[in-house]
């Protein structure tokens, strides 16, 4: 046990809290996931424990990159976020024209020689939150500047986040609300913020006419609106939660599995409640609350500006796009085709949402680190005085 103890202690540094959680939520991601790809199996004539082991590669290729982020110093993305923020554009650029059709959705690349595929929206999104938090911390000083301060922030959020929106609506909105609440913890003035609505606005208008997803959307918006018919996807979402009862069918006894579109990645929490109960769904909902309340905590303990901006915004980011999804799935929003974090099947995803939580450790672990060493240096103050009153009585 002082062995295991010894190993964590070098290797999983941060906030311990994250780690346990991220660990909950994989395991559970490997037994959902298992129990839901039935139907994919059949469709591509393999078995399931094939796709499985697939999955668990990617689960542990997530976890992987979690622990590789979090052992670089957090103030070094700063300074690759405005790469890779310009390079984001072509791929974004690329993906509307190109892009491969996945789930009747154009927001892929495929990846030559390796032949898996990836959604520039997620390493854009990354991108824009390092790189806003680091541009709101440098202007700190002089965050009334519209010229020098705001202008390039404005114009980075509409950017990105319009290209974003000509393939993925959904994760556009989600993005801009987390780029808005960056600039509130930022100190930005609520007029400025107005403006950050403004290219919202405009952004998205221009990505509702030419992109892609446009009259989907709409449709998706209104018949939420109205309830007159539920779409498939959503009735089947609602009976597995409401066949699920209290402590759920048991793993592995779902019967939605086999009849609702993507039962593993965009309605899989419906899994989780019809096999593990309203119990199930309610732990695997504080875990990621748990999640956002560490990543605050995070950046309410940091020093610096940027991990503190950078903390936040990651943190609301993973959560905000899981309360999506476990909204759309109980009813209370429309369908939207956003994954569960750490929970859903995916390849690259999987690496994008363990970068980000690895970011997160990375500045609580900075923190921790710099309070150790300030604690580590007034004791041996306090123990040099005592040594020193000793000698001279």
């Amino acid at each position: 046990m002082k062995g295991f103890k010894a190993w964590a202690d070098r290797n999983l540094q941060g906030d311990r809290v994250i780690w346990a959680v991220v660990f909950a939520l994989s395991l559970i991601s490997i037994l959902v996931v298992y129990s839901s790809i039935g139907t994919l199996a059949y469709k591509r004539t393999t078995s399931p424990e094939m796709i499985l082991i697939k999955h668990t590669f990617m689960v542990f290729l997530g976890l992987a990159s979690m622990w590789v982020a979090h052992k670089i110093d957090y103030r070094y993305y700063s300074k690759l976020s405005r790469l890779a923020l310009w390079f984001s554009v072509p791929l974004l650029i690329y993906t509307f024209t190109n892009g491969t059709t996945l789930n009747d959705a154009a927001r892929w690349i495929t990846l030559p020689i390796i032949g898996t595929s990836f959604q520039p929206s997620d390493f854009a999104s990354l991108a824009l939150i390092i790189n806003l938090a680091s541009m709101l911390s440098k202007k700190q000083q002089n965050i009334d500047d519209i010229k020098e301060s705001l202008i390039p922030i404005l114009a980075w959020c509409g950017v990105i986040c319009g290209l974003i929106a000509l393939t993925n609506l959904s994760t556009a909105v989600l993005l801009f609300a987390t780029c808005m609440l960056i600039m509130f913890i930022g100190r930005v003035p609520v007029k400025y913020l107005a403006m950050l609505v403004l290219v919202g606005a405009l952004a998205g208008g221009a990505a509702f006419k030419f992109g892609v997803r446009g009259e989907t959307a709409k449709n998706r918006v209104m018949n939420f609106i109205n309830g007159t018919e539920l779409p498939f996807q959503a009735k089947h979402a609602r009976i597995a939660v409401a066949t699920g009862g209290l402590f759920g069918k048991g793993p592995g006894n779902s019967d939605q599995r086999n009849i609702l579109p993507h039962p593993y990645s965009d309605f899989v929490y419906a899994i989780v409640i019809e096999e593990y109960g309203i119990v199930g769904g309610v732990v695997v909902l504080l875990l990621y609350l748990i999640i956002l309340q560490r990543g605050m905590k995070a950046a309410y303990d940091s020093e610096r500006a940027f991990g503190g901006l950078l903390s936040a915004g990651l943190a609301f980011d993973l959560v905000c796009q899981a309360m999506v999804n476990m909204g759309v799935v109980v009813g209370l929003g429309p369908i939207t085709g956003q994954p569960l974090p750490l929970i859903s099947m995916g390849g690259t995803a999987m690496v994008f949402t363990g970068l980000s939580v690895g970011i997160i450790l990375s500045v609580s672990r900075g923190e921790q680190e710099e309070n150790w060493g300030k604690q580590t240096s007034t004791e041996k103050s306090t123990k040099n005085q005592q040594e020193e009153v000793a000698e001279a009585a």
